[in-house]
């Protein structure tokens, strides 16, 4: 499938994403691998990466970032508390941050935004506060621009990303049950005047859409964009 920003991303399935720069880094969103039913088998290990970036604390986004962070120490981008507990079990190279900062990782410049959304730690002794659910907007080095919206549901400043960053591209979950569905992405994409959305967290359990075609339908008549449905290691590029 063709892209044409030099910036390339493989889902792999449920909410996790390789994500290939310009400039030849590879960052991994929210990595789930070894439990998420989605993920073909070849990317279960997907090697060293450059950079992790967690949305939140919830298992489905979480799982592996331990295992993930211990290949090569690569920073890992998360809340302040989550990434503290993520330093309780022996990740080293943490970049704590809070809604409205932004940082530079891997030559590339990410800002945390606001989503509306959990972020409990399941722990054997109960659920901790992983901080606030957040997404990223993250500038590559050609000045291509991702919105990864994380799990969330639909909010009025998502208008307000789209004025201070002008993304290109959107990553938006459509699974409802525990996001937003596929008409509110639908809104989303309006709201934040993106050129192409990959629609993410759904067809991993029987209880979220197990289709994108509500969203195709949904945005047939929004001008210039363009749906990309990706199949689990299927790369967009």
């Amino acid at each position: 499938m063709a892209l044409g920003r030099q910036t390339t991303f493989t889902w792999l399935g449920h909410a996790t994403f390789l994500i290939g720069t310009p400039g030849g880094k590879t960052l991994i969103l929210d990595p789930w691998l070894r439990d998420n039913p989605a993920c073909p088998e070849r990317f279960k290990n997907p090697g060293p990466v450059d950079a992790v970036l967690i949305t939140h604390g919830h298992f489905d986004h979480v799982g592996d970032a331990v295992e993930v962070a211990a290949r090569g120490d690569p920073p890992v981008i998360g809340a302040f508390e989550l990434c503290a507990w993520l330093e309780g079990r022996g990740v080293r190279n943490t970049v704590g941050m809070n809604l409205g900062g932004a940082t530079e990782v891997a030559g590339l410049r990410v800002h945390m935004v606001r989503a509306d959304h959990g972020s409990g730690i399941a722990t054997d002794s109960g659920m901790v506060y992983g901080g606030p659910a957040a997404g990223y907007v993250i500038e590559m080095e050609n000045g291509f621009k991702v919105y990864c919206a994380g799990d969330t549901a639909l909010f009025g400043d998502m208008t307000l990303i789209g004025e201070l960053y002008s993304p290109d591209l959107a990553i938006l979950p459509i699974g409802g049950l525990y996001t937003m569905d596929a008409l509110q992405a639908a809104r989303a994409c309006r709201m934040l005047g993106v050129e192409h959305v990959i629609p993410a967290h759904y067809k991993t359990f029987p209880a979220l859409t197990q289709s994108a075609d509500q969203l195709i339908e949904a945005v047939r008549e929004v001008k210039r964009l363009k749906v990309h449905v990706l199949a689990p290691g299927q790369t967009l590029g």
